[in-house]
């Protein structure tokens, strides 16, 4: 539900150490998809962000994305391992491993897309953003500080874009990437907050999978935990990004 200013706070602690690019995927912040749907789809768009990547001829980068984000950045690292020294996953999953499985997730979605998509004027789109951030994973996020700051941030996005994004780039649509994640050799931190049990669980079981994977559980935190726990979030990053591998 985030745009290209979500991780601002965090940036302005590691902009002395680190270039940096960031990025509002398609259906959030000013990103416009002109073709057609199929654009908001996780295939295509990393397909475009390698070409942005080699159109700014960076060939080989650091990657972080947090929770659709960081789905996407996991498929990146799994399908294109050459472009990137070390990725950063704050509270994501490989995807569903069972079709099952993400038929439910699916049908899920779409009624949580529909609800986006009848939020027509914004005091309607605010009530399903606090709705949102109901949920258990997100914690205490509620009693943040700047929680209303972050409000008003998502609610510069269009709701029937983010409709488009959660029916396209859901959980439910992208391929599971729990096999190719044994595969991985790319040095992987998975980040999640103490809070958010479903995460902790799901990122056990991956760094469980995977050798190349570091779990860390931030404390004080939930789902978002640069927004709640930033400066131990950039600690814990240049931490990892430093480190020999």
């Amino acid at each position: 539900m985030g745009n290209i200013n979500e991780f601002d706070e965090a940036i302005k602690v590691v902009a002395e150490d680190f270039s940096y690019l960031s990025l509002d995927l398609p259906g959030h912040g000013k990103t416009q998809v002109l073709g057609s749907d199929e654009y908001y789809k996780i295939q295509p768009t990393a397909q475009a962000i390698i070409n942005l990547l080699d159109e700014l001829k960076i060939d080989k980068c650091y990657l972080i994305g947090y929770s659709m984000g960081g789905r996407l950045a996991l498929y990146l690292t799994l399908h294109f391992p050459e472009r990137f020294i070390k990725v950063v996953l704050e509270s994501a999953s490989p995807g569903l491993a069972t079709e099952a499985e993400r038929l439910e997730r699916i049908r899920r979605d779409a009624q949580i897309a529909r609800k986006l998509s009848r939020s027509i004027i914004q005091t309607d789109f605010a009530t399903f953003l606090s709705n949102w951030y109901n949920q258990p994973i997100f914690g205490y996020i509620k009693n943040h500080p700047e929680y209303d700051r972050m409000i008003e941030s998502r609610l510069q996005n269009n709701p029937h874009e983010l409709d488009k994004s959660l029916r396209l780039m859901g959980t439910g649509c992208q391929p599971s990437l729990w096999e190719k994640l044994q595969e991985n050799k790319i040095p992987l931190l998975l980040l999640v907050g103490e809070y958010d049990k479903k995460f902790i669980s799901i990122n056990t079981e991956m760094a469980q999978l995977c050798e190349f994977c570091q779990l860390k559980i931030i404390s004080n935190a939930g789902h978002n935990i640069h927004f709640k726990n930033t400066l131990v979030f950039v600690e814990n990053i240049k931490d990892f990004f430093y480190a020999a591998s």
